[in-house]
């Protein structure tokens, strides 16, 4: 019998891999010969590193420029010529405490610096996860960490931020990292915003940074500015581009400076980890996440995960925090059952806090009602 087992973290619970731990747990409590495959998987945003060590790359730490230019330690994944670069290791929003955010100077000067750090160990492949970031810069910082030099009218290098964006006129890119050139840049990212207006990056994700009304209206400006200069510069139109709204624009660097090409973050993160391969053979998957809930089934872990089980002819269950979704919603998504912590605890503060308990009581259930009948062998 084997189980393969590939959630995505519960945030502020617990990461993938304890999540993966806690339910094989309760599996191996009544089924202790039971072959049990641990693949802790991601989104593509936050944890996708954790994910990738999970999954065999070996994890790297660098002192990057955190996103307000204070030294952070930032890490990334790397397994032979591929690196995993996760932006909120660097310049993600948590690295500032929330009455220090300042949506329009935040840079993501140290996620070029992960790139950098990459290139030195030999990267010729980079992933580059995106997600809660704290800037709202078009990429700026991250070229400009790379080589690239953003210059106003008089020929002055522009200090870091989104709202200096405004005071750029050219941008050179002939000092850009050689080491770049033939490199493959694959953009990680669910969100297909582009980078300017009603749906841009400025007026969508910069009020979660901190950004008011006029500084929303100040960024979106700004990046306008920034956006003439970078596509004179390379000669891509990419600020319409889905994704080039992603990350506070960084999307919009990378897919223009970089030639990113843009991924689905769970297709990206289940490739990492050869899921299709790990399923072939197996009698069930279990996945999940923190909330099983209607933004799950728009492109989610859960659902990756689950169309990969059902292509390969496994049945998959999920767990979770909480569930939002009724039966009849899961099981459409290809769910064959759905087991929550919340519905174990007394309350919501003793699901996080528990979580690990619940999940290996749920394990155990799993076990019972999934497997009774599965042979042994």
């Amino acid at each position: 019998m084997r189980i393969v087992i590939a959630p995505d973290k519960f945030k502020g619970s617990l990461s993938a891999e304890q999540v993966a731990q806690a339910v094989a747990d309760g599996l191996r409590d009544e089924l202790p010969d039971a072959e049990i495959d641990l693949a802790p998987v991601a989104d593509g945003g936050e944890g996708t590193v954790d994910a990738a060590v999970a999954n065999g790359f070996a994890r790297h730490g660098a002192v990057a420029s955190g996103p307000l230019g204070d030294p952070v330690a930032a890490t990334w994944a790397q397994r032979d010529d591929l690196a995993v670069i996760e932006m909120a290791t660097a310049s993600g929003l948590e690295l500032v405490p929330d009455a220090e955010r300042d949506a329009l100077r935040a840079s993501s000067r140290g996620t070029g610096d992960l790139i950098r750090a990459a290139l030195g160990r030999g990267a010729r492949r980079l992933v580059l996860a995106v997600g809660g970031s704290a800037s709202t810069d078009g990429g700026a910082g991250m070229l400009a960490a790379l080589g690239a030099r953003l210059l106003d009218e008089e020929g002055r290098e522009v200090p870091d931020g989104g709202a200096a964006l405004a005071r750029v006129r050219r941008v050179d890119l002939s000092g850009l990292d050689p080491r770049l050139v033939g490199a493959e840049v694959v953009l990680a990212s669910d969100v297909d915003h582009p980078l300017l207006g009603a749906r841009g990056a400025a007026r969508v994700f910069g009020p979660q940074k901190g950004a008011s009304p006029a500084d929303v209206e100040t960024l979106d400006a700004a990046l306008a500015v920034f956006a003439d200069a970078l596509e004179a510069a390379s000669g891509v139109a990419a600020r319409d581009l889905p994704g080039a709204g992603a990350a506070g624009g960084v999307g919009f660097g990378a897919l223009a400076a970089l030639r990113a090409r843009r991924r689905a973050g769970v297709d990206v993160v289940l490739d990492l980890t050869r899921l299709a391969d790990r399923l072939r053979g197996a009698d069930l998957v279990v996945t999940g996440e923190g909330s099983l809930d209607e933004q799950s089934l728009g492109g989610k872990t859960p659902l990756g995960v689950a169309r990969t089980a059902a292509a390969a002819g496994v049945p998959a269950v999920a767990v979770c925090g909480r569930s939002l979704l009724g039966e009849e919603r899961w099981r459409e998504a290809g769910f064959a059952a759905c087991y929550a912590t919340s519905d174990r605890a007394v309350d919501a503060a003793a699901s996080i806090r528990d979580a690990a308990i619940h999940l290996r009581a749920i394990g155990r259930d799993i076990a019972a009602q999934h497997l009774a009948a599965v042979p042994r062998n």
